[in-house]
């Protein structure tokens, strides 16, 4: 629905998401793979906050900040997957223009919020292999819980800016969103009018959101290889590397795919790239978190033994 203003403009009160409505064959195929996808982010990550807050030995600074960033992945997946879901079984998917906005800036807040986090992990992994005699000294719960409302607080105004530059100017029937659900790119190419200045805005917020985060892990990990190799034993090496492996796994494929959506050149055309990198993203991603993190992490492997095992216990005594 679209009010005039004007002759060229309108107001548009309500997009039209048509990611899944153009194929309609395969809207219950989607809806079983992206429920899949949904239910597993969801056991996982709160399998990671349980067992990390039962268990005393994980109260360290490290597993305090991957609580936060379990705590990222299950808030910024429940805010587009159940739309997602539920636009599955509609034939014709519309949102109201300030759900839609809404929507765009909750999920470009949890984006940046996991970025920040990443940075901060890395920043944590390096402290404690560059300097372990004095990690307990620097990484203190007191400076964690800093660190976090700080992180948060940047999140949520850094946010707003993809929002407020992006033009809000549409021609008259462009309300018709080739996505699942409201993206910033998605929604800049519905404006008929110069993009220009928009464009150029979003590059510099995502080089301050992306690249700077992005910037300050490779240095801390270049920092952290430097550490490493002054380390004499090859057991140390070892003990360094996986501490640190699968943080970086997350980073490699958590970056690789924002950097390939946001900083790339932009065009008109819709492209189905764009949906399928917003989906590894925003589903895939956050469902992969808690695998990377537990199958090789003897700490969490131990906890969840651990668990196991008094779970059986009950279960015999019953």
């Amino acid at each position: 629905m679209n009010k005039l203003r004007g002759t060229n403009y309108t107001e548009v009160t309500e997009f039209i998401l048509v990611g899944l409505s153009n194929q309609p064959k395969s809207q219950i195929i989607f809806f079983c793979i992206f429920l899949h996808l949904y239910l597993g982010t969801i056991m996982g990550n709160i399998f990671i906050i349980t067992v990390v807050w039962k268990e005393p030995r994980l109260h360290t600074p490290m597993y305090f900040f991957l609580c936060n960033l379990s705590f990222v992945d299950l808030c910024s997946t429940t805010t587009a997957v159940p739309l997602i879901l539920v636009n599955c079984l509609r034939d014709c998917p519309t949102i109201t223009y300030n759900d839609c906005y809404a929507q765009m800036t909750i999920s470009i807040f949890w984006s940046i919020a996991e970025c920040c986090l990443l940075a901060v992990m890395a920043y944590d992994r390096f402290v404690a292999i560059s300097s372990p005699l004095h990690y307990t000294l620097i990484m203190t719960m007191r400076a964690c819980f800093q660190i976090a409302v700080t992180m948060w607080i940047s999140s949520f105004v850094l946010a707003l800016l993809p929002v407020v530059t992006t033009p809000l100017r549409l021609c008259a029937g462009h309300n018709v969103v080739n996505h699942f659900v409201c993206e910033v790119e998605a929604i800049l190419k519905l404006v008929c009018s110069d993009t220009t200045v928009g464009e150029m805005l979003m590059w510099i917020g995502a080089i301050f959101i992306l690249l700077l985060p992005f910037l300050f892990i490779l240095f801390s990990y270049i920092r952290i290889l430097v550490a490493i190799l002054k380390i004499p034993s090859t057991a140390g090496w070892r003990k360094a590397f996986s501490t640190c492996g699968s943080h970086l796994t997350v980073v490699t494929i958590y970056y690789g795919t924002l950097i390939s959506m946001y900083l790339k050149p932009q065009n008109k055309d819709s492209k189905d790239e764009d949906k399928i990198i917003s989906i590894i993203y925003g589903i895939v991603i956050p469902m992969m978190n808690p695998l990377i993190y537990t199958l090789k992490n003897k700490d969490m492997i131990g906890a969840l033994r651990k668990a196991a095992g008094k779970t059986k216990q009950v279960s015999l005594s019953v």
